[in-house]
This record gives structure tokens, C-alpha cells and sequence, in this order.
């Protein structure tokens, strides 16, 4: 929580903690005189504003200009919370309208310092209607392909923290600023703490980053490295084949059996709706053990052995299900020198089985990333893999997918949730996008779930990869047949990785 006795950064410093030597230009708009004690004539506000010019050396509460960060040139505000609470009055808003402005003109990045009480009640509806003139501001800067940044600090609330703040395309804060809407003199008095925390904001997927302020300058960097402004970049390469670990020493354990073992925890598992958290069961034989071996002979890019293509497609679903095949961890670290983290649904909730985010390549190119984890995607994940997609296509950066579940969580939170509303979303998402969309199914690809986030015409897969309108498991209880010919029907839908690209769905398959 904020140590309320602590010393708050000013804004020039807090400017100053990203630009470093690399200085920093200020800007002024236009002088526009307020009438006597603003415009409602309130009582002692001009000798307010005198005194916070005094105390802090400015003339409003917000500054702006140019500088570098690193070595990306952008357009900087940055808040005096020390000037009457950082509240936005009509100047404040002259400022902010100016600086997004300045942006747009430019063709700059927008990185915003954001330290606000809200609105200043001294001007009354004409400090509030500045929110609207902000929120038009970032919306022809959004319209333009220019990103915004915003860094949170203690404390950011009111309707700072709902335009310039939460409004941003990435939102970073500081540890322990208090973020929220409600201030802490108009929260319920019972209220939790901890929820206006940027912490806690954090953990309800409000805010992409938590980073301390000597990681500040370096993060920011990164941040504007990825989202550019970009033009004419190249579609996403598609991932390079990846060793199985402990491959050519074992079998996978089988699903369907007659004594219908070795279905797995998830008996749902990659149904229509998605049911299933995942399982390390495979699709063998008819004694529990497995007919689909891991073992291989072909190579890697990176080194070490690659399974040759399944037999069967019960081969195929055990090879998918093997605890032994590389995650998508194993695929980002490999793809990406820097990763950064989108964080959250922006609705209050977080599906840590999908990763989403903007990285860099070894040769510095920026892709954005939407990769499931082998669990079933839930709400929330798809309303993140949504926003990444469409962030990713108005700057212009390329889109790699990797699929990997057993399909949708189809629990009635998930309902609850808005899950179909959810997935068609991430459907509308990538069939919108303009960007290229690289998709890589890795492992499991179980129905609408899975085919959610699979580009159109670009995807591919792996030798232990299988996708399925459903789960063979599933398929045979629906055909009402006995446990004994699971196998036979994970045959009869065709869902080995050579029938994918047999039936046109898959372009190629990796190693």
C-alpha cells in the first residue's frame, strides 16, 4: 500500500527518471486566461493556484513535450500532483488536448506520467467535460496507429485514471501507487484497500506491469521499441520444430482402453463447449499402455530428436497429450529475445493459461503473441487474446498464435462469464485483422476453442499436434460406443497432423 509520508516524484522528475541524459523539450499551449476564481467565481481559487505555482515552480498541473527514451523519440506528459492534487481543470485540459496533439503531428508515441486526483471541483462541469476532450484526443491518436503508454503512479484516480490512464494501450505502474476511480475520501468505507493498490489492479488484469522505478527507463524502452509506429512489416515466422524432452525412451499412456482407463482427469476435454482442464493421457491401446511411441529420428532446428509423423490418430492425440512435448514457454523463449506482457481482460479478470504480449525477435522485429498453455481458454483469455490482435493490427505489428487446448472452459463461471461472447469476439478479431496472423498448433486443438485463435490461411502444426472438431473420447460416448473404439473413431475424424494438411486446413507441418 502507498506510504502516504513518503516524498511523490515531481513531474519533471519523474520525466527526468525515463529520459536521463537524453533531456527532455517542453512545450506550452497558447495562453487562455481563466476569469476571476475560474469559471464559477469559486472564492479563493485564484490565490489556490498561486500557491501551487509557488510550491512546485509550475504554472498547471500538467507538462509536456518531447524527449528520448532510450533510443525511441515520443511525446511526454507528465502530472504535478503537487499543483492543487494534479486535478484536471480547463488549462490542465489545454495541456492534455495539446500534448496528444503533439503526437499526432509528429508521429510520435504517446508516453503519459499520470499522478491525479481527478477533476478539479473548483471549475465545476468545466473541469469535468476536460475527460471528454482527452478521450477524443486519444481517439484520433488511436485512429492514426500511434500507441499510448501509460505509466501510473501514486496515486492515479478519478477520471485521470479512466482517460489518460486505464485508457492507454499499455498501462505500467509503480509498486504501491493507489490506481482506481474512486479516490480514497469517496470509497466505501469498508472498501478493500488492496483493490485500489496497483498491485491489486494488477491482479484483476487492469494493469499490463508492475515495475520498480529503477526498471522504469529500461521498460519503457522496450515497450516503445515493440509498438513502433510501424509500416510494412513481414508476417510472424513460423516457429522452428522443437525436441520432445526424454524423446526416444517412452510411450504415451493410452485413452480409450476397454476398461476405459487412461481417458484422463478430463473426460470433456476438447468437446464443442470446451470441457476439460488437459490431460497427460493418450489415445492408445486397448491395454492402458499406448501404441503412439514419442520416439523419432528426424531433427530439430534447435538440436535433438523429432517424433515422425503419428500412425494413427490415436498416436496422434497421445503424442498431443504427452507431459514430454514442448509448451509454449519452451516455443516464446525460443521465438523471442524480449518478451513483454499484455496482462488481463480489461473487465476485471485474468486467464493465466493464455500469454499475451508484444515481443522482439533476435534481429529486433517486433510480433505480438496470443499463446495457449494446454488448458481450456477461459473468458478472460479470450477477451485478452481479442484486445492483443486488434492493439497488434492498428500499429501495424504481426500476430503469432500458438494453439494448445483441450478447448473451451465450459464450467457455468465460465457461462457466467460471457464465454461465447468471448470466443466469437477472438473469431471477429482475427478474421478483422489486417496484419498478417501466423498460427502454430502445438499440441492439442480441441474444437471452436482451439480454432478461435488459428489463422484462417496461415496455419500450421507439429508432428505432436492433432486438432478435432471433438474429442475422440467424446465423439465415441456421443456415437454411443463402447470405451474399446475411442482409437478407431480418433481414426475416423482425421485429425492427425498429414490429414489437417490433406484437408486443407493446415498449410504445413513443422520438423
Amino acid at each position: 500500500m502507498p506510504d502516504e509520508n513518503r516524498t511523490r516524484a515531481t513531474a519533471r522528475e519523474a520525466i527526468a527518471l525515463l529520459t536521463g541524459a537524453a533531456g527532455f523539450t517542453e512545450h506550452r499551449p497558447p495562453p487562455r486566461p481563466l476569469p476571476p476564481d475560474g469559471p464559477l467565481g469559486w472564492a479563493g481559487y485564484d490565490a489556490a493556484r498561486e500557491r501551487a505555482s509557488v510550491r512546485t515552480g509550475e504554472e498547471e498541473s500538467v507538462v509536456y513535450g518531447t524527449g528520448v527514451v532510450g533510443d525511441r523519440p515520443c511525446a511526454l506528459l507528465s502530472f504535478e500532483f503537487g499543483f492543487l492534487g494534479g486535478s484536471l481543470g480547463r488549462n490542465t485540459g489545454d495541456r492534455l488536448a495539446a500534448a496528444y496533439e503533439l503526437a499526432l503531428t509528429r508521429r510520435l508515441p504517446l508516453v503519459a506520467l499520470v499522478a491525479t486526483g481527478g477533476s478539479r471541483m473548483q471549475e465545476g462541469m468545466v473541469a469535468l467535460t476536460q475527460l471528454q476532450r482527452v478521450a477524443a484526443a486519444s481517439t484520433r491518436l488511436r485512429a492514426a496507429g500511434l500507441p499510448q503508454i501509460a505509466v501510473v503512479r501514486d496515486p492515479t484516480t478519478g477520471g485521470g485514471w479512466a482517460t489518460v490512464g486505464a485508457g492507454a494501450d499499455v498501462v505500467l505502474a509503480l509498486p504501491g501507487a493507489q490506481v482506481g476511480f474512486a479516490g480514497s475520501r469517496v470509497r466505501p468505507p469498508d472498501a478493500d484497500p488492496y483493490a485500489y493498490s496497483a498491485e491489486g489492479q494488477f491482479a484483476a488484469g487492469q494493469v499490463d506491469a508492475v515495475v520498480p522505478a529503477g526498471e522504469l527507463a529500461a521498460t519503457v524502452t522496450q515497450w516503445l521499441r515493440a509498438l513502433g509506429p510501424h509500416e510494412g512489416l513481414p508476417a510472424a515466422p513460423v516457429p522452428r520444430a522443437l525436441p520432445t524432452a526424454g524423446a526416444g525412451t517412452g510411450s504415451a499412456a493410452g485413452v480409450g482402453t476397454e476398461a476405459g482407463a487412461g481417458t484422463g482427469s478430463t473426460a470433456g476435454a476438447g468437446t464443442g463447449a470446451g470441457a476439460g482442464t488437459g490431460s497427460t493421457a493418450g489415445a492408445g491401446a486397448e491395454a492402458g499402455t499406448g501404441t503412439g511411441s514419442t520416439a523419432g529420428t528426424g531433427s530439430a532446428a534447435g538440436g535433438g530428436a523429432v517424433a515422425p509423423l503419428p500412425e494413427t490418430g490415436r498416436e496422434a492425440v497421445a503424442r498431443a497429450r504427452d507431459p514430454r512435448r514442448p509448451r509454449a514457454e519452451t516455443y516464446l523463449a525460443d521465438y523471442f529475445a524480449v518478451r513483454l506482457p499484455l496482462h488481463g481482460d480489461r473487465s476485471g479478470a485474468t486467464d493465466p493459461g493464455l500469454l499475451c504480449g508484444l515481443g522482439l525477435r533476435a534481429d529486433g522485429q517486433p510480433v505480438a503473441y496470443v499463446v495457449q498453455c494446454g488448458t481450456p481458454t477461459r473468458p478472460a483469455g479470450y477477451r485478452a487474446a481479442a484486445r492483443t490482435v486488434r492493439l497488434a493490427d492498428r500499429l501495424g505489428v504481426p500476430v503469432l498464435t500458438l494453439v494448445d487446448t483441450p478447448g473451451a472452459a465450459n464450467d457455468a463461471e465460465a457461462e457466467r462469464a460471457g464465454a461465447g461472447a468471448a470466443i466469437a469476439d477472438t473469431f471477429a478479431a482475427i478474421a478483422a485483422a489486417r496484419v498478417p496472423v501466423t498460427t502454430l498448433v502445438i499440441g492439442e486443438g480441441g474444437s471452436g476453442g482451439a480454432l478461435a485463435l488459428a489463422a484462417p490461411d496461415n496455419t500450421h502444426v507439429t508432428v505432436d499436434s492433432y486438432f478435432s472438431v471433438i474429442a475422440p473420447e467424446l465423439a465415441a460416448a456421443i456415437l454411443k460406443r463402447p470405451p474399446s473404439e475411442t482409437g478407431a473413431t480418433a481414426d475416423q475424424l482425421r485429425l492427425r497432423p498429414q490429414d489437417l494438411v490433406e484437408l486443407g486446413f493446415a498449410r504445413s507441418i513443422v520438423g
